[in-house]
């Protein structure tokens, strides 16, 4: 007997469905009880993330739960300069900590060669969870060149990376080089995620929103395009989103540089301009994360205007970022009974 369709895979394949699919951003997280187990016995983030078992067991903690329409693979965009050799590490309530890169020199200390010891876990874990999703696809994922070198050079997050953005002005040749490097290996690494089961991947870019238009185009949108290009050609059909957040009008030039199956939208957007979206690709989004923090009127009167603004397009409901640690569990199933509802 053919196995039925998966709503989330007709979408990015160019369908229009009368219930949109939905899966959210960090569906495996703290706001589980289960996952708060399972990362007390892994021990530190990083150790949940390169267990392929507990990695495994948290990605299909919120499929058993709520039946979302698809899985993303447990695990962080910092795993790439990890296993380039620039070791990451992670503080509770700061973030994440890398040594950060000074020079073009550290650059050239980067070893893709050695990703493999690191990568292999991953690629087990989505094993792992594919053997374990039944019809349910799962979602590859890794960080954007852009946003990934924004950590390395910063050695964290910080509020409009500036270090790695003076260091495109100042020195635009030794930045290239380390963007070259972060579209070989990510290319590699999604097209791994793959082979392993991945029936889509996902491209974050967390930091795509501090970017003037100009270095948008050459730091944000061409990598993109470039890793989107990689994958096509080592992986053809495999469906890829795009996810600039916070680029706001650069949305469109974005799709049009990377010719992305859909488009992640952040809370920023309007139905309108997700409206204008759906004609070139699939789009995906949009709820405010604290909306569903809040529940009642604010969570039920945004899903619903999102639904009807998104009617009879191509749309994967979702978040417009990743879900709180404080969100409530009800309030997700009731967010998934409205949305299979239609609102």
């Amino acid at each position: 007997m053919k196995a039925p369709a998966s709503p989330f895979l007709c979408v990015l394949a160019g369908e229009a469905l009368d219930a949109p699919p939905i899966w959210i951003m960090r569906q495996a997280g703290r706001y589980l009880p289960e996952y708060r187990e399972t990362r007390a016995r892994a021990g530190s983030f990083l150790d949940l993330c390169y267990n392929p078992a507990l990695a495994a067991e948290v990605t299909l903690q919120p499929i058993r739960r709520f039946g979302f329409d698809a899985s993303i693979v447990f695990s962080d965009i910092l795993v790439v300069p990890d296993a380039l050799g620039q070791p990451v590490s992670f503080h509770e309530g700061e973030g994440p900590r890398l040594p950060p890169l000074e020079n073009a020199a550290a650059i050239a200390k980067l070893d893709p060669a050695k990703t493999g010891a690191v990568f292999e876990k991953v690629y087990e874990t989505v094993e792992r969870v594919c053997a374990g999703l039944g019809d349910t696809p799962l979602i590859g994922f890794c960080g954007a060149p852009w946003t990934v070198a924004t950590y390395m050079i910063a050695g964290r997050g910080t509020p409009d990376q500036a270090p790695a953005r003076l260091w495109a002005y100042r020195d635009p040749a030794s930045f290239q080089a380390l963007i070259d490097l972060l579209v070989e290996t990510s290319v590699g690494y999604l097209v791994g995620q793959i082979k392993a089961g991945a029936r889509a991947v996902m491209i974050f870019d967390s930091w795509a929103g501090v970017l003037p238009q100009a270095e948008f185009e050459r730091w944000c949108a061409a990598p993109a395009a470039a890793v989107a290009k990689g994958v096509r050609e080592r992986a053809s059909g495999t469906p890829i989103i795009g996810f600039p957040r916070g680029a706001n009008e650069n949305y469109a030039s974005f799709v049009a540089a990377t010719d992305a199956d859909a488009l992640g939208c952040d809370t920023t957007m309007t139905p309108e301009f997700m409206t204008a979206l759906a004609a070139r690709c699939a789009v995906q989004g949009n709820l405010d994360p604290l909306a569903l923090v809040a529940g009642g009127a604010a969570l039920e009167d945004g899903a619903r205007r999102i639904l009807a603004a998104m009617r009879g397009k191509r749309h994967i409901f979702n978040l417009g970022h990743g879900i709180l640690p404080e969100t409530p569990v009800e309030h997700v199933e009731k967010l998934i009974a409205l949305v299979r509802a239609g609102g």
